[in-house]
């Protein structure tokens, strides 16, 4: 019998989530634009394009790897093959939580509606490689019945907190909201390691960074200059909230989930995630009255702004931490270290806040400038405060950034031993994996 506890529709509205995604295969033209998701195969390694990352990553999983998002199809997929979730041979190795599933696949709310929410997130990751197996689908977003729904407790919390109650949000609302519940910033208490958005003070990068600030939270520690870090996800939600789509109106699935018109002349809501251009006639179109060339400059120009800061910021960032390391490596006490690594810590979080929401310059590129310019100020605060750091322990030279002019270089100065990592993910890819696909309750033959 279904626990169904902590449900965000009412108590009969359906039983327990219907993972496997082939079921709603009877709504044929949403299945299969759905199915159009896998097309987007490429792998885009972004370590190797920014190397810089690595560096602004040392110590935490994404300087181990880190690609870019591709369709819904390769969630779980992608999960397994990365680099950050190691190659755990047990269901109690390490290194990550279960909390890692909950934004991968239908089969999450299935197991907190059977198991409880307390009990969905107790244990290692690998505890869920047998149960959760089916990408990003149709049970995410809706129930068995195909009504539109929050199908997470941790989400529907942090939307009361933000003001958004389901049953009196408006349509457009409620369709941005069914997003929010992945593409949001989110954190993972402790000691339990549950989900929660970090919005008890707002959505701002300003006030969610003093709600961590006051639970003195962090992600981890910085490897080279031990500054307590915070890691932004791909807060969305927040920066296209307060956009000028947010602010007009505009849900999430106006512009990446439209409603189009098939060869027959029927209309229905395209599941195949993508960019607003690809379908442009069906989006941009129906507000915007320039042609699609002119509104493609103006967001390759935004991108462009965007991008620019952004590589400024990262370039202060990277000098930053090779300048604390220089500081403890000098003999620096703690607290002539306190401030400059908390200005490094704030720094780097508004870099990150503004860089990870995917399509930022199209969103909200205003505020992405803005968040950027802000970091770029701590950036220069930590860095006075280490200079006269570093005087004061007898460095006056100016400390010099190592070659990190590739992912691999970087890699190397940061003390990852890559061959390791991927001889180990192998492995698991090869033993580990297909056990799982093999012991999946819901598997059909």
């Amino acid at each position: 019998m279904a626990i169904l506890a902590g449900l965000c529709v009412p108590l009969g509205a359906w039983a327990v989530t219907e993972a496997d995604n082939s079921k709603f295969a009877k709504f044929k033209k949403q299945y299969a634009s759905w199915q159009q998701t896998e097309q987007s195969k490429e792998i885009v390694d972004v370590l190797a394009e920014d190397p810089r990352l690595v560096v602004l990553w040392a110590g935490y999983g994404f300087a181990k790897d880190y690609n870019k998002a591709r369709g819904h199809h390769y969630t779980v997929t992608d999960l397994r093959n990365t680099l950050r979730t190691g190659a755990p041979k047990t269901k109690e190795d390490g290194p990550m939580p279960m909390a890692c599933w909950s934004c991968k696949s239908p089969d999450v709310p299935r197991l907190i509606e059977t198991q409880g929410e307390k009990e969905y997130f107790h244990g290692k990751w690998a505890k869920g490689g047998d149960q959760i197996t089916n990408a990003i689908g149709c049970g995410n977003c809706h129930d068995n019945k195909i009504k539109l729904r929050l199908s997470v407790p941790f989400a529907e919390r942090a939307l009361k907190t933000a003001g958004l109650e389901w049953k009196t949000a408006s349509k457009s609302d409620k369709q941005t909201m069914v997003c929010s519940q992945c593409h949001v910033e989110y954190y993972f208490t402790k000691p339990d390691v549950m989900v929660k958005f970090p919005w008890d003070n707002g959505t701002s990068v300003e006030q969610m960074e003093a709600y961590y600030d006051n639970i003195e939270f962090k992600d981890w520690t910085h490897k080279l200059s031990k500054a307590p870090m915070l890691k932004a996800q791909h807060p969305g939600f927040e920066t296209s909230r307060n956009g000028p789509h947010g602010r007009n109106n505009v849900s999430c699935t106006d512009c990446h989930m439209p409603k189009v018109t098939n060869a027959e002349g029927r209309k229905f809501t395209d599941h195949n995630v993508g960019n607003p251009f690809d379908q442009f006639e069906f989006t941009c179109k129906r507000c915007h009255d320039q042609d699609k060339d002119t509104l493609e400059q103006v967001i390759a120009g935004y991108k462009k702004q965007v991008g620019d800061l952004k590589l400024q910021a990262e370039d202060q960032l990277v000098k930053a931490h090779f300048e604390a390391k220089a500081a403890w490596d000098a003999g620096a006490t703690e607290g002539q270290m306190k401030d400059a690594l908390t200005a490094i810590r704030h720094a780097q979080w508004r870099w990150d806040y503004a860089i990870a929401s995917h399509g930022v310059h199209a969103h909200n590129p205003s505020e992405a400038m803005r968040v950027l310019g802000t970091s770029l100020e701590r950036s220069a605060e930590a860095r006075a405060m280490l200079a006269r750091v570093l005087a004061m322990n007898g460095v006056m030279a100016e400390v010099q950034v190592p070659d990190i002019s590739t992912k691999a270089k970087a890699q190397a100065v940061v003390g990852l031993d890559m061959d390791k990592l991927r001889a180990d993910k192998a492995e698991f890819k090869k033993t580990v994996v297909p056990q799982w696909d093999a012991d999946y309750p819901g598997k059909t033959d």
